[in-house]
């Protein structure tokens, strides 16, 4: 799917591409040509004093539309400045904050039946995309190990992300895909940048 080195390359692009945003409002262009397309996201974490991790942004393109290098310029620079949850970021944060990139595979449709969901998830391997009347929501396969979730609450937490009750799932008019990820991501800001998922 991608290299370490690639996945490396990327998230350097990430921290370049938000550190010349927040100082000269530029969108820089890629040096590189990865015009393989996928889906991306970018995750911000703030770093305390005391080695905590908390999220300080994260958002990213779903679907495989853009080109590697421009998805995550575009979606680093939203997740400093765009997640709606969050304040922007300021420069003076920037020392604080770990880079992660997520690649997605392409989201498959779970065609099984809701009862047989827990067969079809696997929590630490699945992202997931829930598609409902009034609108759509996306985890990335790190937040449940991050957050201890079975698969129930896993469901049931899709639902609230895509702004629905958290039975919405068990609709026969809902949606729900699946997908995985490469996650590359600095260690410690601006440190060695270490692989997780796929």
């Amino acid at each position: 799917m991608i290299s370490v080195i690639e996945g490396a390359e990327l998230v350097r692009l990430a921290r370049i591409a938000v550190e010349k945003y927040l100082q000269e409002s530029v969108m820089i262009k890629p040096e590189k040509d990865m015009l393989e397309k996928a889906g991306i996201f970018v995750t911000l974490n703030y770093v305390n004093i005391s080695k905590k991790e908390y999220l300080r942004g994260c958002i990213g393109f779903p679907l495989p539309e853009k080109p590697l290098n421009q998805g995550v310029i575009e979606a680093a620079i939203a997740a400093a400045t765009e997640d709606p949850r969050f304040p922007p970021l300021d420069r003076q944060e920037l020392d604080n904050i770990i880079f992660e990139v997520s690649v997605l595979t392409p989201p498959q449709e779970i065609r099984a039946g809701p009862s047989d969901y827990g067969k079809e998830i696997e929590i630490g391997r699945d992202g997931l995309i829930l598609q409902w009347r009034f609108g759509s929501g996306l985890l990335l396969p790190q937040v449940p190990i991050e957050l201890k979730w079975d698969v129930e609450e896993y469901l049931a937490n899709i639902c609230y992300k895509a702004g629905a009750p958290p039975d919405v799932w068990l609709d026969p008019t809902s949606k729900l895909y699946k997908f995985q990820a490469a996650v590359f991501k600095e260690a410690e800001p601006k440190g060695k940048i270490i692989t997780l998922g796929i």
